[in-house]
């Protein structure tokens, strides 16, 4: 799925109005009645007090007509409009009079936070102030009405974006911090990012029914991985293929005390699918491995506590280093002779991404198509500090295509940054995947792609999908706090 900008988004409307001969009063009735049928599943108790904050533009225009399909559904709606403002747009105003003439409206206007009726506890605020509208920070009443709002200890819930939220820039300022987003069409840019959780909260996004034509003809370089792009990527198996057209994977990784990172990232690649996989590992964890899983096959370094020597790589299909491989500068020495000498393609994680951290040298060694697997810190270790998000966002794609490789940078949308500037951010996963060994059962199933020669974008794209999808299928049994990395590895078929 495309993830288009806010000004791509407006101009998207403005194309459906024209093109398929729509009102936008029309339009915007059905972004409102797709919003009042979410809403009346998320919250159907309709003995609660809907309060709904509507500013001066479509923004309130939308919270205008959702009060009144709400008060028609039965609920108790109180609608709050800013008093004799200098303008309104056209839709909202037809909204607005619309609206003034149901018999069982309550209807505050307000100057001054004084004129804020009492909002119980037990209450949902609904905010459609601004939307995509507001350029800048909050100013003024507004500013503080959202101030105000955000201190209410009830339920709040944004109509496309949270006032004062901005989409694809960083935002700054007084900002509705919302519990759930409904967005329009798709979610918004800023809606990915860790910086802006305590704003948009849980994010829900809803076709509106707006041209596919605008849709299949505008770019973009930002995109969602979903279910249909998964499937897309998938190979099928052939009835008489054997063990040999699946690859042979080599991982190096483990090091005393951290055997169990081997563990899981070989058994891991071989449940996504490799025909043959190898781990090379300190002696201290050969038994460990013969022992607990045995499909795998083991090789043990001379040292008997840390990887000290690279490993004959000529025959493997593809390579998967780091996972728990410590950064003795032995190993160091490994990393960055395999970073030098690998034609395959691999796979860096770990401890073999903050080996290369603290010799950024090798960096402009890094073969093309190379996968990169860090978390923020190592991010940071390898690339340096950014101011927010956004910036980090920035840099990431600036470095995959001077690189020219594949970054994953992990995460609750975890993001691929591809050669050629273009972003993929995942939709699945949860926060119970927040635990040790995960990242190293995703650099195990990657490694068992590449290994059945997906390309290094289909191996990334489709391992970080099929790993948020186990995490997701495993916590609706075991809960977020109970998940472990095993269990993802359990899940993944």
């Amino acid at each position: 799925m495309k993830i288009l900008s806010t000004t791509q988004i407006q101009a998207w409307d403005e194309f459906t109005i024209k093109q398929e001969n729509t009102e936008s009063l029309a339009l915007m009735e059905k972004a409102s009645n797709t919003f009042a049928i979410w809403f009346m599943k998320q919250f159907p108790d309709k003995a609660k007090t809907v309060y709904v904050f509507c500013g001066n533009g479509n923004n309130g225009g939308d919270g205008f007509a959702i009060s009144r399909l709400l008060i028609q559904a039965d609920y108790q709606v109180n609608v709050l409009l800013q008093a004799k403002p200098n303008k309104r747009s056209k839709d909202n105003e037809t909204n607005l009079e619309i609206l003034q003439n149901m018999s069982q409206l309550k209807l505050w206007e307000i100057a001054r936070l004084e004129d804020v009726p009492t909002i119980e506890k037990s209450s949902i605020v609904i905010d459609a102030l601004f939307g995509t509208g507001l350029k800048g920070e909050l100013r003024g009443f507004f500013k503080d009405l959202v101030k105000f709002l955000n201190d209410l200890n009830c339920k709040r819930v944004s109509v496309d974006i949270p006032t004062g939220l901005q989409g694809e820039i960083h935002s700054r300022g007084v900002i509705f911090q919302a519990d759930c987003t409904f967005s329009f069409e798709q979610p918004k840019l800023a809606f990915l990012f860790p910086e802006n959780q305590q704003y948009v909260g849980k994010w829900t996004a809803k076709s509106i029914g707006l041209s596919e034509k605008y849709y299949s003809q505008e770019t973009t370089t930002n995109f969602l991985l979903t279910k249909k792009i998964a499937q897309s990527l998938t190979k099928k198996r052939g009835k008489f293929e054997h063990k040999g057209n699946f690859g042979h994977a080599l991982l190096l990784m483990g090091s005393k005390g951290k055997i169990g990172a081997a563990v899981l990232s070989s058994y891991a690649c071989m449940r996504a699918g490799s025909g043959l996989t190898t781990i090379y590992t300190p002696s201290c964890g050969y038994s460990v491995l013969q022992t607990s899983i045995p499909e795998v096959m083991v090789i043990a370094d001379e040292k008997e506590d840390y990887i000290s020597c690279l490993p004959e790589t000529e025959g493997y299909t593809t390579i998967g280093l780091g996972c728990g491989i410590g950064t003795n500068q032995e190993t160091q020495s490994v990393v960055f002779d395999l970073v030098k000498s690998a034609t395959q393609a691999l796979v860096l994680d770990a401890d073999a991404l903050n080996s290369i951290a603290k010799n950024k040298a090798i960096l402009s060694e890094i073969p093309k198509n190379f996968i990169l697997t860090p978390h923020p810190k190592e991010f940071e270790r390898l690339f340096g500090k950014t101011a927010n998000d956004f910036e980090r966002n920035e840099l990431q794609r600036k470095k995959s295509i001077n690189l020219g490789c594949y970054i994953l940078l992990k995460g609750a949308h975890s993001c691929i940054s591809t050669p050629e500037g273009n972003c993929y951010f995942n939709t699945t996963g949860n926060p119970g995947m927040a635990t040790a060994g995960s990242g190293d059962v995703l650099t195990g199933i990657i490694t068992g792609l590449l290994a059945q020669s997906y390309s290094s974008k289909a191996a990334v794209c489709l391992g970080v999908y099929l790993q948020g999808l186990a995490g997701d299928l495993a916590v609706e049994k075991l809960g977020e706090q109970s998940l472990l990395a095993r269990d993802l590895i359990k899940y993944l078929p």
